[in-house]
C-alpha cells in the first residue's frame, strides 16, 4: 500500500515593515537595469512589483520575495524574520 505524504511550505508573510515598499522602489532606481530586467532576474511579474512598491496588502511579500529582491538589487532592505 502506498501513502502519500504531503508537507506544506511554511511561507513568512512580510506585515508592519514601515516603508518597505518605497525602500524597494528606492534600490531599484539606483540599479542602471530596467525594470523588465530587474523582474526576470527576480523571477517576478512587473506588476507584482508594482503591487510591493505600493505596499498593495493584496500582495503580500514572503521572505524568499525580499531575498529575491536583496540579492538581484544587491542591497539589504533591513527585514527581519
Amino acid at each position: 500500500m502506498n501513502s502519500v505524504v504531503q508537507v506544506k511550505r511554511v511561507v513568512e508573510v512580510v506585515k508592519d515593515v514601515p516603508n518597505l515598499g518605497q525602500r524597494i522602489r528606492q534600490a531599484r532606481e539606483q540599479d542602471p537595469r530596467s525594470l523588465s530586467q530587474i523582474c526576470r532576474d527576480c523571477g517576478i511579474s512587473r506588476s507584482y512589483w508594482y503591487q510591493l512598491e505600493g505596499e498593495d496588502l493584496r500582495a503580500p511579500a514572503t521572505e524568499e520575495i525580499i531575498r529575491k529582491i536583496e540579492a538581484t538589487l544587491g542591497v539589504d532592505l533591513e527585514v527581519k524574520f
